[in-house]
């Protein structure tokens, strides 16, 4: 479902013959021409992936949905796809976007012990509580079953439904 932009820009870079005769023969046995190849190792679908979401939750509509489909990404995600997809930090956010995601790609790097980007701990928690819900009654209950990374950030949901923060 990617949507394929145009090229507009060249990059040239020097290679031994050797180098080059490399880069061709892994490009040919991955089924992808030399430019797409070395973007591919450069620049993985996973990272523009992880972009393209965070982007989506910054945009108008619902950031619930946004933030829904960040979660089923990460946790498609096997380990190393998931340290190479969050590797960089997201472009600012706000506070509390910025926060729930950070606690949204340590939860994932938990569940697969993974390491949290260095990124995340930039993130500083919110200074004010937030709750999934404006019932009062059941904050005791968010407090409690918040996931450790969310409860570090002063972020109280629940994930007992369908596994989403």
């Amino acid at each position: 479902m990617s949507v394929r932009q145009r090229k507009t820009e060249q990059l040239q870079l020097r290679v031994t013959r050797a180098e080059k005769a490399r880069i061709a023969a892994a490009a040919r046995a991955a089924g992808l021409d030399m430019s797409e190849f070395v973007l591919a190792r450069v620049a993985p679908a996973g990272q523009d992936a992880f972009a393209r979401l965070c982007d989506g939750c910054r945009g108008p509509g619902n950031v619930h949905v946004s933030l829904a489909h960040l979660n089923d990404f990460l946790t498609r995600l096997a380990g190393g796809e998931l340290r190479e997809a969050v590797a960089a930090a997201p472009p600012p956010m706000g506070a509390f976007l910025d926060n729930y995601v950070a606690a949204m790609v340590e939860t994932a790097g938990a569940a697969r012990a993974v390491a949290a980007p260095a990124w995340t701990a930039n993130v500083v928690p919110l200074q004010d509580p937030w709750f999934g819900s404006s019932l009062v009654s059941l904050r005791l209950h968010l407090l409690v079953s918040s996931p450790p990374a969310f409860r570090r950030r002063n972020l109280f949901v629940d994930t007992t439904l369908g596994g989403r923060a």
